[in-house]
């Protein structure tokens, strides 16, 4: 099963869901929903799940998309279940590691519309460069410049993605990859983890201001999503 068609009506660049088909079957995306990709490896995919509910609710407070229950979504790459959740987020502190068949699949749903984000939770930076090398054997991961659209789509990052922890101590990088139609189908984020900042506040502790600029660009990658 694939995509057809995804259609987004913009307001002022807020975005509203009207319609998600797949082949021989509609289905009802009206609601927005994230879902978090599990994988073998050993990685913590499953690491912080209070962060997708939080950012679901910062999504319905602060734009017009309409959302879904805010609640822990997840899919195994191997189920027609992924082809339901054109917005789906991997994340954790180890080692990935898909299939030939999986990384077939995953290639499959990036090239029918999916977009996948995807946040170095400190740790998963060597693998998952690796495992997106199975994907798209002919890119290297592309940094986007800050006149990116994904950093002003919403809220403006004129410099790029906030700091939201420390890890190493380098600056925040974003990447990307593209399908064969040019879009941008996977953001990856290095050295700034803004799904941490999503997460409950005890989680880790960061200050107020750190965890709205995880908001704030989360729904700046969502927006962006939506209308490309």
């Amino acid at each position: 099963m694939k995509f057809i068609s995804v259609i987004f009506i913009a307001i002022s660049y807020i975005l509203l869901p009207v319609a998600f088909s797949q082949v021989g079957e509609s289905i009802n995306s009206s609601s927005f929903k994230i879902a978090r990709l599990k994988y073998a490896g050993g990685g913590d995919w499953y690491n912080d799940p209070t962060a997708e509910v939080n950012m679901m609710n910062f999504v319905r407070e602060n734009s017009t998309i309409n959302t879904a229950e805010p609640k822990f979504y997840s899919v195994d790459i191997a189920s027609d279940e992924i082809y339901n959740y054109p917005f789906i987020v991997i994340t954790g502190h180890g080692n990935i590691n898909f299939s030939e068949q999986e990384s077939l699949r995953l290639r499959d749903y990036l090239e029918s519309g999916g977009f996948l984000l995807a946040d170095d939770d400190y740790g998963m930076d060597e693998s998952f460069r690796r495992e997106m090398k199975k994907i798209f054997p002919q890119q290297d991961l592309k940094e986007l410049p800050f006149s990116h659209e994904v950093y002003r789509s919403h809220f403006n990052f004129a410099h790029g993605l906030p700091k939201i922890h420390e890890h190493d101590g380098k600056p925040p990088q974003g990447f990307g990859l593209f399908d064969s139609n040019g879009r941008l189908c996977v953001f990856y984020i290095y050295e700034s983890n803004i799904t941490d900042g999503w997460a409950d506040p005890r989680e880790h502790n960061d200050p107020v201001e750190k965890r709205e600029e995880a908001m704030r660009m989360g729904l700046n990658i969502i927006v962006y999503s939506m209308m490309n």
